[in-house]
């Protein structure tokens, strides 16, 4: 690694927020001393009725879960209402949507709990209405960007519509239904933490108890590890983002060149 490598390592704010995370989810209860200085009061000043690791893993599983099947949904519902066959339901599909992130999550857990008990389920139903919206938008927005010329040149060299979905509008797309999925999935990170008062085992465990304990120290324990996971998401996406940007300019400039 040369000088200039190492420096821009040193500096990038990514794996030092990583190192954090992982030294309060494997260290945590070696913070008994540091909790019980600030909050003499308290007999048990760090969370030790689950590991953080299996919080995080919880937590992180809810959220890939939840986020999949938004992105599915979303996905699939902003390319049905871009074709010509789907227009007229635009409008209809982009209100319900945003009806549905207009719901609160928690009234969403109260309906499906009566109804599918205390579990995953309630907590994957309230996430993936609440993550919809971001990914309809972004993927309305991505193919909309498109330029007329793409795909007019890709209609001359013989493309069924099929395949300039699939080759052209998407790829081309990308960057922005990434950048809508990121937000969506940032929101999701914050919002999972309400599961836990449905039963899921979640990094709200924590919050939740403290909250209702109060137990400060539970709360700041939870919601810490909570940030770093959103922090270190966005980062991830930010650059992954970044690179299809690039990557879609490069094309760009590329399929207007040939033409």
């Amino acid at each position: 690694m040369s000088g200039a490598q190492g420096l821009r390592w040193l500096r990038d704010p990514l794996p030092w927020t990583f190192a954090l995370l992982l030294a309060l989810v494997f260290g945590m209860n070696h913070l008994h001393g540091l909790f019980a200085a600030w909050f003499p009061d308290l007999d048990r000043p760090v969370y030790q009725q689950d590991s953080f690791i299996s919080l995080v893993w919880a937590h992180l599983l809810l959220v890939a879960v939840s986020s999949l099947i938004a992105v599915v949904i979303g996905v699939a519902a902003g390319v049905g209402v871009t074709r010509r066959a789907g227009k007229e339901f635009r409008s209809l599909v982009e209100t319900l949507v945003a009806v549905g992130q207009t719901f609160p999550p928690v009234a969403v857990l109260a309906v499906a709990v009566p109804v599918m008990g205390f579990s995953e389920q309630p907590a994957i139903i309230a996430l993936v209405l609440y993550g919809l919206l971001p990914i309809l938008q972004g993927t309305l927005a991505g193919i909309e960007s498109v330029p007329v010329a793409t795909r007019e040149v890709a209609q001359g060299v013989g493309m069924s519509p099929r395949q300039i979905l699939w080759r052209v509008e998407l790829p081309l797309a990308a960057p922005v239904i990434v950048a809508g999925i990121r937000t969506s999935v940032i929101i999701n990170i914050g919002t999972a933490a309400i599961a836990s008062t449905v039963g899921t085992k979640t990094l709200g465990s924590p919050i939740i108890i403290g909250l209702s304990g109060f137990n400060t120290a539970y709360v700041i324990q939870g919601a810490v590890v909570v940030a770093l996971l959103a922090i270190i998401t966005d980062m991830l996406f930010e650059r992954w983002v970044r690179r299809l940007t690039a990557w879609r300019q490069q094309t760009l400039v590329t399929s207007s060149s040939a033409g």
